[in-house]
């Protein structure tokens, strides 16, 4: 759905994109990640084409952005960080506004019906913009994104100045939309983008350096394979502890295995590394059945998407991909300082009813 190769934008001599490539499929919800500087939103915008970029291609659906901008522009639902509303018109007026800019082929009422319902906001339709809260402006922004169901969407903070229920909805939204559209997702929300999105673009410098899963990723930028395990023996005795540090050792895929801290009564906590290569939660889940032990807790050690952020943007060197191209996830090429470049992004969104909407009536433009 969304082709980028080997793309540049230079300013003067700088280079604020450095000849990245990477595709977004049908269906699957990227999330967009960079620090201020980083080239992140000079990319999001060149997709949207807002702005040209110096070499390189971009192709919407097929269709080069740069060639035909009109139809690859029909193609993306596009919010900005900051909504662009006209802040002296109604709601009404100011979605109705859109339709007609859009040139939206579905039925006007029941469209725009159904686009207020999903962003909240048909209780304020008739009220002017400026007189609005920012958490409702935020929503606006949206529904002007979903107007015409396009099947691109590429969302820039979507949930800034929303409350904690507001942003529930909208990942919940967003993840919908990821079933049937390509999307596009920027946020400094980290955990945000862990709980959306099915894989993950870092940028910096201008180059893209993981590509990935957060577990892709992960597994990219550590050689450690941890678990906590807390069991219980048959007769809650220290001697159960040596026992039991004994048999995990002996699991195919286990490399080390360190018996901790006595939680309760017969109750220890263990840590366990393993090849990297094995999985070997079954197996152990199959020993302590077998033996008669509890597990009462199994905790991988993981690391978190910040985890993975500040490893990267700290300017760890984990790997590397030279031709720097859109081949099989992960991809780890880190090139990181902290230079500043030029960036803003962009952002969009259709609904499920939207969506229904638009397939009953062919409603792509």
């Amino acid at each position: 759905m969304i082709e980028v190769k080997n793309l540049v934008k230079r300013y003067g001599d700088k280079k604020a994109v450095n000849d990245i490539s990477f595709k977004v499929e049908r269906g699957e919800i990227l999330g967009f990640l960079g620090p201020n500087g980083a080239g992140k939103s000079t990319t999001m915008n060149m997709l949207t084409g807002y702005i040209s970029s110096t070499s390189g291609q971009i192709l919407i659906n097929g269709t080069d952005i740069l060639e035909d901008p009109k139809k690859a522009k029909a193609n993306i639902g596009y919010l900005p960080e900051i909504p662009p509303l006209y802040v002296d018109m109604t709601v009404d007026g100011y979605l109705n506004f859109v339709y007609d800019l859009k040139k939206c082929k579905l039925s006007r009422k029941a469209h725009l019906k159904d686009v207020c319902d999903l962003c909240k906001i048909s209780d304020v339709r008739s009220r002017l913009i400026k007189n609005l809260s920012k958490g409702y402006r935020q929503r606006v922004g949206l529904a002007q994104a979903l107007i015409n169901n396009p099947p691109v969407l590429i969302l820039d903070e979507p949930t800034v100045g929303l409350d904690p229920n507001q942003i529930i909805e909208i990942r919940t939204l967003i993840k919908k939309l990821g079933k049937r559209h390509t999307v596009i997702l920027s946020s400094h929300i980290l955990p945000e983008i862990q709980a959306v999105c099915d894989r993950i673009i870092i940028i910096n410098k201008g180059v893209v350096a993981a590509d990935g899963t957060a577990d892709e990723i992960a597994k990219s930028i550590t050689n450690e394979h941890k678990m906590t395990l807390r069991i219980e023996g048959p007769t809650h005795t220290a001697s159960d502890k040596d026992m039991i540090v004994t048999a995990l050792r002996a699991v195919d895929g286990v490399k080390y295995v360190r018996a901790d801290m006595e939680r309760e009564r017969g109750v220890y906590d263990y840590d366990v590394e393993t090849d990297g290569k094995t999985d070997v939660r079954r197996a152990i889940n199959a020993l302590c059945s077998e033996k008669g032990w509890n597990i009462l807790m199994l905790q991988l050690s993981d690391l978190t998407l910040e985890d993975i952020f500040l490893k990267i943007t700290m300017g760890e060197q984990i790997g590397s991909d030279k031709g720097n191209d859109s081949k099989p996830r992960p991809r780890i090429n880190l090139v990181f300082d902290n230079s500043s470049e030029t960036e803003n992004a962009a952002s969009d969104k259709g609904s499920e009813n939207a969506e229904a909407s638009a397939d009953d009536n062919g409603g792509e433009k």
